[in-house]
């Protein structure tokens, strides 16, 4: 039986990191207007504030498959040249 490993939570300059090993080069600036809430309260990307440590966090996966989803609808919608 496998068993998913467990989730591993980041800060805001961990998700920089990671976004960055992706090709994803934001500044502190861009990935913390990412994580803020707009007028309506959402957030661009599923950042939340850590109970314990009153620190914005997000789960890698959640991070990386976000990107990866957008890229495979970005396939979807590629013209195809018959």
């Amino acid at each position: 039986m496998n068993i998913p490993p467990p989730p591993r939570y980041l800060g805001l300059d961990q998700a920089r990191e990671v976004l960055a090993e992706m090709g994803v080069e934001l500044s502190s600036r861009q990935i913390k207007r990412a994580a803020d809430p707009d007028a309506e309260g959402r957030r661009k990307l599923p950042f939340f504030v850590d109970p314990i440590e009153g620190r914005l966090k997000i789960e890698k996966g959640a991070l990386t498959a976000i990107y990866q989803q957008l890229q495979d609808d970005a396939k979807k919608n590629t013209k195809k040249k018959d």
